[in-house]
């Protein structure tokens, strides 16, 4: 059984038991914290299910679907470097950073 499911503004496709790195969640009353380490969040933005072949497609989510997770850690993901030329005109810029990832594990695909 897996599932399509909107997290962070991306689609992802889970299943149970799968480790997955995210876009840094946060904490849903303050947005300035991070989620709590070891703490469960659910997704309810469920856009596909499939149950052995039974395939379910929301329009646009299916209602009563939900993914729940376990956050595990926050993580800085590796350098991505930014260079910027211009030919004949001696313009080179260079600029780098590193994306910000939680990562978390798929406890279950309630549809």
């Amino acid at each position: 059984m897996y599932a399509i499911v909107e997290i962070a503004g991306q689609q992802f496709k889970v299943e149970k038991d799968q480790k997955l790195f995210v876009q840094r969640l946060h904490n849903q009353n303050n947005v300035e914290e991070d989620a709590e380490i070891n703490s469960n969040v659910e997704f309810d933005r469920v856009l596909l299910v499939d149950n052995g072949g039974n395939v379910t497609v929301g329009t646009p989510t299916i209602s009563g679907a939900k993914v729940s997770a376990t956050v595990l850690s926050h993580v800085k993901g590796d350098k991505v470097l930014v260079f910027h030329k211009k030919r004949r005109k001696g313009l080179r810029k260079l600029n780098g950073h590193r994306q910000y990832f939680t990562e978390i594990k798929i406890n279950d695909v309630i549809a």
